[in-house]
């Protein structure tokens, strides 16, 4: 069983009230490694991997030397829809709390306690919409509830964070981060039967529809039916930005395989079914992060020559 002082807690807690994510990109790529080193040093403090949870991507684990077992960039998974591939950036940031002044605040820390060796990317802010205590889960903006299927308790610890691979990896997870943009007008003018059966479950009452067809979301991503089994730990969140919303996917394993075993199949690289969900929604980036573990209640970077 998974040590809880080794991985990032924020990870395993649950979506909070609202967030933000934030992405970081290296300044000037020529910089020393210990120019990089010394920025994630100085935001040590501010990471408890709680009120903030942290990813570092391929790139940047490679400008510092480090070699993670797993980790690589995001795949094309362009078949008969179109998935973009990965989106630009080094250092990814999950901001939570209750108050999205304070997620500000933060923000600001971790780009002064970053420059110059980083550059503030891309930052989007999300909340938590129609959560139910009695699930502990909220809805999508569709109105369907996001995480139904999430593994829970010794199951999403197995889920979400590697184990059994030895210091400076165990209770590190890998991170798949999308963000999905919304035709909220198609939705609305579907019949009620066509929402229900592009995810697969009743709106009304979040059932599921057992005669729903192959193309509809639960069925193209039930967990338990991939050979291994593909279960992930989602944290998915919605967001909105004027007149856009949409949900950021974020979804945390102990590798990428089941992310990825789930993604192909939605985008009908298996069998030539679409998923139902691209009549609603489509992703308009991608990306890839490796979440350290936590030492001491601190961030655990000694597969990245830290000390």
């Amino acid at each position: 069983m998974q040590d809880p002082t080794h991985y990032q807690p924020g990870i395993l807690d649950g979506v909070p009230r609202v967030a933000r994510y934030v992405l970081f990109t290296l300044s000037d790529t020529s910089q020393s490694v210990q120019q990089h080193k010394d920025a994630l040093q100085r935001i040590a403090p501010l990471v408890n991997g709680e009120d903030v949870v942290i990813g570092l991507a391929p790139a940047l684990v490679k400008a510092l030397g480090g070699d993670i077992p797993g980790l690589h960039d995001f795949p094309d998974f362009s078949g008969q829809v179109k998935v973009p591939v990965g989106t630009t950036g080094h250092l990814w940031c999950w901001a939570r709390g209750d108050d999205l002044g304070d997620l500000l605040h933060i923000t600001r820390k971790l780009q002064k306690a970053l420059a110059p060796a980083f550059t503030l990317r891309h930052v989007v802010d999300a909340f938590r919409h129609r959560h139910s205590d009695e699930s502990g889960l909220g809805r999508d903006l569709t109105g369907f509830e996001d995480g139904t299927e999430n593994p829970k308790g010794d199951e999403a610890l197995e889920a979400a964070f590697v184990d059994g691979q030895g210091e400076g990896l165990d209770g590190a997870s890998f991170v798949a981060v999308q963000q999905w943009v919304h035709d909220l007008d198609a939705f609305d003018e579907m019949p009620e039967k066509d929402q229900d059966h592009a995810i697969g479950r009743r709106l009304r009452d979040n059932e599921e529809i057992e005669d729903a067809p192959e193309s509809a979301h639960v069925k193209r991503t039930a967990q338990e039916s991939f050979d291994p089994e593909a279960f992930v730990l989602r944290r998915s969140m919605p967001w909105m930005a004027s007149t856009q919303a949409g949900l950021m996917f974020v979804a945390f394993g102990k590798s990428f395989d089941a992310f990825e075993a789930q993604m192909r199949r939605m985008a009908g690289l298996d069998d030539g079914i679409v998923d139902g969900v691209f009549k609603l929604s489509r992703p308009i980036n991608g990306a890839y992060f490796w979440c350290p573990p936590m030492r001491g209640g601190k961030l655990d970077l000694r597969r990245l020559g830290f000390d």
